[in-house]
């Protein structure tokens, strides 16, 4: 390696690989930390970059999908993400699936044989207070202890947390309007913030949804992931555990949500709160789960007003460290309070393979640019790149959960048209926008 001023990039998944990549095609050197094998995690079962822990699936590749458009976006860009999962795909449908043993080989070759790209195996621990070059933070969702610490003293410890409570979120054009109805809870003098829609249970359909909860496969609890339950935030199921009554005195209290439709208080009632200011997407109040996917399409579609609802994120709880962007970062992927220090990948608040990785283009380019003293980037709001930076950044921060990419996220299309169509058209002006973008 040179003297020349580098870029330090820490974590070697999917996120840390991409940003350095990205820099190294600036020109600019890099040096890359991974903590593995120095010090392992217990997700991982090897020491190549960019190990897949979870499913093999980089979600659909289809631009009728919105992580189909994200992809295209970043193929556009030049991701090296998506470079090995395309040369290591599976047959998987539409979904672009990949062999996980081959796709972190094929990574960890790239980097390791990448001239500008200089490797080091040890743990980075604690963030220094005066930078001299940019540094990005790339560690991902199970960041070591020290370097949480770190985080937390740089961030406010308000604004890191230690683990995903996630309720179900569903596309607004899914719910059924002539059974759900507005209204918002009063109790002790005090109305509830916001308005929330309504889902009215008599007693046979709620204890029906209870039967149904209870029966219901779960996914097994990993080590590293157990005694993350709070009493403030259980998983639904759990709730329901402890008694059939028990949701309905918890989430599902009907107290104080009148149907104005008839004026009589349902026997439970599950709220659904606005997610973004396009009200486009709710999420289901305090149903935060451990389900399996295809098990809370199912279960949670006995819920009236939900019988067709189409899940935009599913619920979960998990391990995971992520900091609340919207309070402490910039579009550029810039931390707020130091032009040098930037953040990639899932500890930003971004669910999903594809998505850390998108941020890593951002950041690495960014990070680049400050060296080069070249203007940082930003993509276009009608992208799906500028859509989750946009929602990272400008989130509710009270409420700010981990999201992965969905047409909600994308700016409202006017004009009445099928689904299909609106579709179409926010790819069609996705990448439009996004060439546009790399050629000025």
């Amino acid at each position: 390696m040179s003297n020349k001023k580098i870029v330090t990039v820490v974590g070697g998944g999917l996120a840390g690989c991409e940003a350095a990549h990205q820099i190294s095609k600036l020109g600019i050197e890099v040096k890359l930390i991974e903590m593995r094998p120095e010090k392992t995690s217990p997700a991982h079962n090897s020491n190549d970059l960019a190990e897949l822990v979870c499913s093999n699936s980089l979600k659909s590749d289809s631009l009728e999908n919105a992580s189909g458009i994200l992809k295209e976006e970043m193929r556009q860009m030049g991701s090296l993400i998506i470079e090995a999962a395309d040369n290591n795909r599976v047959p998987a449908g539409k979904a672009l699936a990949v062999d996980r043993t081959k796709f972190a080989e094929y990574l960890t070759d790239k980097i390791e044989s990448n001239p500008l790209i200089n490797l080091v195996r040890e743990e980075f621990k604690e963030i220094p207070q005066d930078l001299e070059s940019p540094l990005i933070i790339a560690s991902g969702p199970l960041t070591s202890e020290s370097l949480s610490e770190s985080i937390k003293q740089l961030s406010d410890s308000d604004h890191l947390y230690f683990y995903d409570s996630i309720s179900p979120i569903i596309d607004a054009e899914s719910i059924d309007y002539e059974i759900v109805y507005k209204a918002s809870r009063y109790e002790n003098g005090v109305e509830e913030e916001g308005d929330y829609l309504n889902c009215p249970l008599n007693r046979e359909q709620y204890y029906e949804f209870i039967e149904e909860l209870l029966s219901s496969e779960k996914i097994e609890t990993r080590d590293f992931e157990k005694g993350i339950y709070f009493e403030s935030c259980l998983p639904v199921e759990v709730i329901a555990e402890r008694g059939k009554d028990t949701l309905r005195f918890g989430p599902a209290r009907p107290v104080g949500l009148i149907d104005p439709r008839d004026g009589r208080m349902p026997y439970a009632v599950v709220q659904l709160r606005c997610e973004n200011k396009e009200a486009s997407m709710y999420n289901i109040v305090g149903f935060q789960t451990k389900l399996k996917y295809p098990e809370q399409r199912r279960v949670f579609r006995k819920i009236p007003g939900l019988e067709n609802a189409e899940f935009m994120r599913y619920g979960s709880m998990h391990r995971n460290t992520y900091i609340n962007s919207p309070e402490l970062m910039r579009p550029t992927l810039q931390f707020k309070n130091n032009d040098l220090l930037f953040f990639a990948g899932q500890i930003l608040g971004v669910e999903g393979y594809v998505e850390s990785a998108a941020m890593g283009i951002i950041s690495g380019i960014n990070a680049a640019k400050v060296v080069r003293s070249e203007p940082l980037i930003t993509p276009p709001r009608e992208t799906a790149l500028g859509s989750l930076i946009k929602y990272i950044t400008d989130a509710e921060a009270k409420n700010f959960q981990p999201m992965n990419i969905n047409f909600g996220l994308f700016p409202a299309v006017e004009g009445k048209m099928r689904k299909a169509e609106k579709r179409k058209l926010i790819a069609k002006t996705a990448l439009d926008n996004i060439s546009s973008f790399i050629n000025p």
